[in-house]
């Protein structure tokens, strides 16, 4: 799992802003905006508070001039700055959609006048760490980019928006100031490393711990989900063992609540849906 709250960062509002992705299978993105305002610790404030009040916040407020930074938001969760896209909510697209406001203007690209220190690094590892490769991905409003493509986008590439921000601004000195490796493009979906049956996860879940411990034709379906769970967060790696015990099973739950489900249908037992989202993020394929 990657990094959710940034060090150093200033928290902003109440700390709850959207929801769960719509689709965590897809490439994880970075979108950058500018607030068309000035930059300051006046400005900063300021802007933060409007944002709230319009209830359109990014995940980031970031001063170029000051390297300071705001957080509104999990990471791993929504946030509130683009439109949708007819019925795609743009929001909630990928495996994260991180989006940062920087306090600057369209006309006057922030890449040419900017000061970028730890806070800046911080936010390119925080998008390193969840898979973010240092692309620049959009061509404008293109759907099939906006879809198919990791990297970071630009307001003006997000298909259903009409805003032209961030300006021209210079990708490559955004990935040269952000120091340290570079994070790989995603493999492709193609490269699966494993096969998982539902119907033995399955059967695994309605096992007594004990018995599917040493059920080895259970476990080898029920670990690969089990190393998924504990990837996203949701169960203690030293719970992945193959059993899909109890603990599992509230943990598979609240994947399920991630993805949007509630009540009867985030009761811990795996459906097709919800697995395969969870195997195209964590590299296996689901069968019967």
């Amino acid at each position: 799992m990657g990094t959710v709250w940034i060090p150093g960062a200033v928290r902003l509002g109440g700390g709850t802003v959207g929801g769960p992705m719509d689709s965590p299978e897809l490439p994880p993105r970075v979108v950058w905006h500018t607030t068309e305002s000035g930059a300051g610790n006046a400005a900063f404030d300021a802007v933060g508070a409007y944002l709230i009040r319009q209830g359109s916040e990014p995940h980031l407020l970031y001063d170029p001039t000051t390297d300071r930074l705001g957080q509104f938001g999990p990471l791993d969760r929504s946030a509130r700055a683009l439109r949708n896209d007819g019925d795609t909510r743009t929001n909630r697209t990928g495996r994260v959609c991180v989006q940062i406001e920087v306090l600057a203007r369209a006309a006057t690209p922030f890449t040419g006048y900017w000061k970028p220190g730890p806070n800046f690094r911080a936010i390119m590892a925080a998008a390193r760490s969840w898979g973010v490769p240092d692309t620049w991905a959009g061509r404008e409003r293109s759907r099939t980019d906006w879809r198919g493509k990791g990297g970071h986008f630009g307001h003006v590439h997000v298909p259903g928006n009409d805003h032209w921000d961030p300006g021209k601004i210079d990708p490559a000195r955004l990935f040269a100031a952000a120091g340290g490796a570079t994070a790989p493009a995603p493999a492709p979906a193609s490269r699966l490393r494993s096969v998982v049956s539902l119907a033995r996860v399955l059967a695994a879940a309605r096992t007594d711990p004990a018995a599917a411990q040493g059920a080895a034709v259970h476990r080898a379906d029920a670990l690969p989900v089990e190393k998924a769970l504990a990837a996203e967060g949701l169960l203690p790696a030293e719970w992945a063992d193959g059993s899909f015990g109890t603990r599992t099973l509230g943990a598979y739950a609240a994947w399920q609540r991630r993805c949007g489900y509630t009540g009867a249908d985030a009761d811990g037992m795996p459906g097709r849906t919800t697995l395969e989202r969870l195997g195209k993020a964590h590299g296996f394929q689901v069968t019967a």
